[in-house]
């Protein structure tokens, strides 16, 4: 039998290594990765030529289809890119821009769509300027928000996001002491229907109500379907890191199937499972820091569809039946747009499930309370680095006794080393004795080979938890710590946290005892020199959050060895 605790590091070492081989391959575009990463289609962005997103009016609820392909229902007209029905009114194509405290807004009189989204109190990619960008159409980029109506049962047609619609007059800027401010665009007849939206916006909030008026200004019934969708490219994230990957594509949710993710490959491929019937829930855009999300009132009956609308183009949206509407009446329903950054609690009051949008994955149940817990002491603090700082601390102190165990076994285990250094050389040439030996020298020393890995591998999924809150806390971006790091999203300028953290990890892997088996001694060294490697390509956040947590595991180290009267010694790498 073998050294167990010297297997254990072998396949800790040897997945470490195929997850840098998967992160590898995803730098040089290689999609044959171990771990398929949501990684967006590789296609040419909308031409230059023609702006406007080409996306095709729904025309019916989705099919059971793995992508929901449009049912043509009795009299439903689809309306061509770039059409306009012969009913429209006169109005001129223009943008609106509307503005709040929070939000830089562009409309489009097309459809009374929302193309632009601007966040003034946020920088952009650059860290530079004020005005991160989100939703957007232009020549490089197609990310929008678009509603409308189908026909229904009774068939006709009606005002879509293709339909020229006229800007009511009124305040485009929310001014001081207004806390709401209201946008609407009217639509001639169209089928007998008129289609009057209206935004209403709230001051400090990045969601917004849009409601739909749809006036019968015919003689008889009509029975249209109230759709909403987001459409945007599959074009890579500006400033996308190669070294660590985040979800970028659309999601829902449903109170049955709670949250769901949705690759652009796998639209592209006709290969989407999701549930399609729910009269809960929301369908999104998610991006890294950021999303975007319509959401209905519960209780109403929503058809959900993912769908391909055009080459390198996706929408995500809902589509719900209105009752019958009478001639000369209106119906009304109202929906929630949200356009914003992932802030969690706001998310979480905003709508059930919404702030699943910031996706710790798997390890949810012990991230959210880590970030509660961060969220807390930066309410103390004010400062999102020394917030991570005291987090890290107060985790070490609520493992302490857990560590001691496991470097007070590494410490019997280092006192024996030279001895057992000895007799695997010695008996080199007898393994099976070498390993008799070896066990009753285990026994005769009390020393337990696996004491030093079992309490730290419990440890593991916390900090990997840990790792993700940092990684998908908003709260980061552009977050100062101290003097030259003003941004903890972004990797060290300088690169003096990552070289503090190849320092601090490779003193730590010095006071380890030493592998017996010379090649697994040169892995313990190589490691830890690679992964110091991809550290300087982390943002600064994750890297101070390491350095802190080795310190803090050196400190106690040294205690515990110097306690059970094993001197602190450096075991050098010795190549050959």
């Amino acid at each position: 039998m073998n050294d167990i605790r010297r297997t254990i590091l072998w396949v800790i070492f040897g997945f470490s290594m195929v997850l840098l081989w998967d992160q590898w391959q995803i730098f040089n575009g290689n999609k044959a990765t171990f771990f398929p990463s949501p990684a967006p289609v590789a296609s040419s962005p909308a031409p230059a030529s023609s702006p406007t997103p080409t996306a095709s009016v729904p025309t019916g609820a989705p099919t059971s289809s793995a992508v929901p392909t449009p049912v043509l229902l009795p009299g439903a007209v689809v309306v061509a890119p770039g059409a306009v029905p012969a009913s429209t009114p006169s109005a001129t194509k223009q943008r609106l821009v509307v503005s709040t405290d929070v939000l830089s807004l562009t409309f489009d009189t097309e459809g009374g769509s929302l193309i632009g989204s601007a966040f003034p109190r946020l920088k952009d990619v650059d860290g530079k300027t004020d005005g991160f960008v989100l939703l957007d159409e232009s020549a490089a980029r197609v990310y929008v928000a678009q509603s409308g109506l189908i026909a229904g049962a009774g068939g006709g047609s009606f005002p879509t996001h293709k339909t020229l619609m006229t800007a009511l007059p009124g305040e485009r800027q929310l001014k001081d002491g207004q806390d709401s401010l209201e946008v609407k665009f009217e639509s001639a007849e169209v089928g007998g229907v008129k289609l009057i939206k209206t935004y209403t916006l709230k001051r400090g909030a990045y969601d917004m109500a849009v409601r739909h008026d749809i006036v019968n200004t015919g003689t008889a019934p009509v029975s249209p379907q109230l759709y909403m969708q987001l459409v945007r490219d599959g074009n890579k994230l500006p400033g996308e890191s190669a070294f660590y990957s985040t979800f970028t594509g659309p999601a829902l949710y449903t109170e049955a199937k709670k949250y769901q993710k949705v690759e652009f490959s796998d639209i592209e491929k006709n290969k989407v499972e999701v549930e399609k019937h729910a009269s809960n829930g929301y369908v999104a855009m998610v991006q890294h820091y950021f999303a975007s999300a319509w959401i209905l009132p519960d209780g109403l009956q929503r058809d959900i569809f993912l769908r391909k609308v055009d080459t390198n183009l996706y929408a995500v949206g809902m589509i719900t039946p209105l009752e019958a509407i009478a001639p000369g009446t209106t119906k009304s329903s109202t929906a929630t747009l949200f356009v914003g950054p992932q802030e969690e609690k706001q998310l979480e009051a905003i709508a059930p499930g919404l702030e699943l949008v910031k996706d710790y994955g798997w390890l949810t149940i012990l991230a959210k309370p880590l970030y509660w817990l961060l969220d807390k002491l930066h309410g103390f603090l004010q400062n999102w680095g020394w917030s991570i700082v005291a987090l890290v601390l107060l985790l070490k102190a609520a493992f302490y006794w857990l560590n001691a165990k496991a470097y007070a076994s590494m410490a019997k285990m280092k006192a024996v080393n030279p001895k057992i250094m000895e007799m695997r050389e010695r008996l080199k040439d007898k393994p099976q004795e070498m390993q008799q030996a070896m066990m009753k020298m285990y026994k005769d020393e009390k020393v337990n080979p696996m004491g030093g890995c079992f309490p730290i591998m419990i440890q593991i999924p916390v900090f990997i938890a840990l790792y993700w809150v940092l990684l998908s806390s908003v709260e980061m971006r552009n977050a100062p710590w101290i003097l030259w790091i003003k941004d903890l999203s972004s990797p060290d300028p300088y690169y003096i946290l990552p070289l503090v953290m190849a320092a601090t990890t490779m003193l730590q892997t010095a006071l380890n005892p030493t592998p017996p088996d010379p090649l697994q001694a040169k892995l313990m060294w190589y490691m830890p020199l690679i992964f110091s490697v991809m550290f300087f390509f982390f943002p600064a956040g994750l890297v101070l959050y390491w350095i802190t947590n080795n310190i803090l595991s050196i400190a106690q180290q040294w205690v515990i060895n110097t306690r059970m009267g094993v001197p602190p010694q450096f075991n050098l790498p010795k190549f050959k």
